[in-house]
């Protein structure tokens, strides 16, 4: 009973089965059914699209072949017509080539000119004109022809004249400041007693970073202040070349900082010399002054070093001639120290400056020589550059060593002078106290 019950069920489980397939297999045909339909009919719309794409593309290839045929008789009716404008141009298609050439070299000229920092618009006009004749062959008109002439005669005109304008000057802080310029012909331009640069490729007039020296600053100011008369004036005939170069010198301050750590140490000791040496010698010159007067005095003061040489005479009025000589010998001995105090200080500092200028040049071309191993000597500027700074604490100590030399010379000269007046009236006393003593033998 129980296994018939159990194959029974079995057999309902399968048939169940079977009917969900066939029903699931009904549902797939159907959607297959709904796909084909659906493919045949997009079929259809791209078979229309690719008939209407082909038309298309008939026609474009038409239209390219009808384009072609008008592009190349338009070449031959441009050739024609080329061929008949040189033959009516003649010889003013030479004539225009010039006109080319001149506005392309007159707007680099009026670039660079100072003349343009006033009257502005005139290289991009010549610009213009330049690049339309040589791009597009374009001939230039009678009124264009004419400008040219009228801008290179106002250049002309302009370069011989010295004109005050306003302008908005950029200053070396970099401030633009609205100006009256001073404008010397094609040469200069002048603001507030300083030099201007005129920049061609941006239109801006700048004031220098750096000016030259005072004197040409000077010139500029009573340039500016003048109201017709005629001032002297520094100007550039190169147009800026010389003055650029000028102020890239460096001033006598940088040439001194340029020593570095031994220039400054030469400077000072040249400085310490120089005062001791003129502290000195106000001191020998007082002394030279007391001493003259004792000379012409018979009192004798301690307040100068023959008034106390002479001082000893009284003080062994009964010695004889020897042991008098050998006193007065003490007392000058005594005052030769007094007199050449420092002295030495002076002539050695006038030894050793140059001594010191000669280490500074030997460091600093040792430094030069080792850039030139690492970097070699592509650029000049850089060698002559590192000579230079290196020469400069030979100059220094040259600087020094000259009016210590002369200073030393001139105390040395007063010292032996004070000291030869004192063995003079030294040999003098003896003298007399030797003729006294030989009258009381007698």
């Amino acid at each position: 009973m129980s296994t018939a019950f159990a194959q029974e069920s079995k057999a309902l489980d399968l048939d169940a089965l079977l009917k969900q397939l066939e029903q699931g297999k009904f549902q797939q045909s159907k959607q297959n059914s709904a796909r084909e339909q659906a493919f045949t009919q997009k079929r259809a719309e791209q078979e229309q699209m690719l008939k209407s794409a082909g038309a298309q593309r008939d026609a474009a290839l038409k239209t390219s072949e009808k384009l072609e045929t008008e592009f190349e008789q338009n070449e031959f009716k441009l050739a024609d017509l080329n061929g008949a404008l040189d033959k009516r141009l003649g010889s003013l298609k030479e004539l225009f080539g010039v006109l080319q050439q001149i506005a392309g070299d007159t707007k680099n000229k009026f670039s660079n000119s100072v003349i343009s920092a006033q009257i502005e618009g005139r290289s991009a006009f010549l610009d213009g004109l330049a690049q339309s004749m040589g791009t597009s062959s374009k001939l230039a008109s009678i009124e264009e022809i004419e400008r040219v002439w009228f801008e290179i005669q106002r250049e002309m005109t302009e370069s011989g004249k010295v004109t005050r304008f306003n302008r908005d000057v950029v200053e070396a802080g970099g401030a633009k400041v609205n100006k009256e310029i001073v404008r010397v012909g094609p040469f200069a331009l002048v603001a507030d007693g300083k030099y201007l640069d005129y920049e061609g490729e941006t239109g801006t007039v700048n004031e220098l970073i750096r000016q030259p020296a005072d004197r040409y600053l000077d010139s500029a100011a009573a340039l500016q202040k003048s109201n017709g008369e005629l001032v002297q004036f520094g100007l550039d005939p190169t147009g800026g070349s010389i003055l650029g170069l000028l102020v890239q010198a460096p001033s006598l301050e940088e040439r001194v900082h340029q020593g570095e750590l031994v220039g400054y140490i030469i400077i000072a000791v040249g400085a310490v010399g120089i005062l001791v040496a003129f502290w000195r010698f106000f001191v020998l010159s007082s002394i030279t002054a007391k001493v003259n007067r004792q000379l012409k005095s018979d009192t004798f003061k301690s307040n100068n070093p023959l008034g106390r040489v002479m001082q000893v005479k009284d003080k062994y009025p009964d010695v004889d001639t020897e042991v008098l000589e050998l006193h007065l010998t003490e007392a000058i001995l005594g005052e030769v120290p007094k007199l050449g105090r420092f002295l030495t200080l002076v002539k050695m500092i006038s030894v050793v400056a140059p001594l010191g200028g000669l280490l500074g040049t030997v460091t600093g071309m040792i430094v030069t020589f080792q850039q030139i191993t690492l970097f070699g000597t592509g650029d000049p500027k850089i060698m002559a550059g590192g000579i230079s700074s290196a020469l400069i604490t030979t100059v220094l100590g040259l600087v020094v060593a000259i009016p210590t030399t002369l200073l030393y010379a001139l105390l040395s000269t007063q010292s032996k002078n004070i000291v030869m007046i004192l063995q003079e009236q030294a040999a003098g006393v003896i003298a007399e106290r030797a003729e006294r003593h030989a009258k009381a033998k007698a």
